[in-house]
């Protein structure tokens, strides 16, 4: 039986594609929350990936872009360090150093663009499309939303 010969170009091509295919793959598979997720009221997205082992995660897109009062983009007007609250909204990282604790968990800290202060926070990654975000104040007050994936 004869075997169809393969032509170098045609090599050349899948085999990158392919390549590049596992590559994310493994990498979707060495984080499992990686992707872009909207908050739980529906007003935010936040992107998250995989930054040196540790979980970060930046707005990526909002509701509601403009300020009202302003008429300009949203800033991070409520930041406790004066010189940030000039800068864009967009693009200001909320998920922060989150190391891994525990089968699809993460712990580390989540910065709330709503008051200007960062909380000790966990992520539980509750189903494919589902992630638990919970955000505590010394570690006994505690709330938490879900997050729901959209990528």
């Amino acid at each position: 039986m004869k075997f169809p010969r393969f032509q170098p170009v045609m090599i050349a091509t899948i085999m990158p594609a392919l390549l590049g295919l596992s590559l994310v793959a493994a990498a979707q598979a060495a984080t499992p929350v990686a992707g872009t997720w909207l908050s739980a009221d529906g007003g935010t997205k936040v992107r998250v990936s995989d930054c040196g082992g540790k979980l970060c995660g930046k707005v990526v897109w909002l509701n509601e872009p403009i300020d009202k009062s302003t008429g300009q983009p949203k800033t991070d007007k409520h930041n406790a360090d004066a010189g940030k609250r000039n800068r864009p909204l967009l693009g200001v990282q909320v998920v922060q150093g989150m190391k891994p604790s525990g089968d699809n968990k993460w712990s580390g800290q989540i910065y709330n663009a709503d008051d200007g202060k960062t909380y000790q926070a966990n992520v539980t990654l509750v189903s494919d499309n589902a992630m638990r975000v919970q955000g505590c104040v010394l570690g006994l007050l505690c709330k938490s939303q879900t997050w729901t994936r959209v990528d």
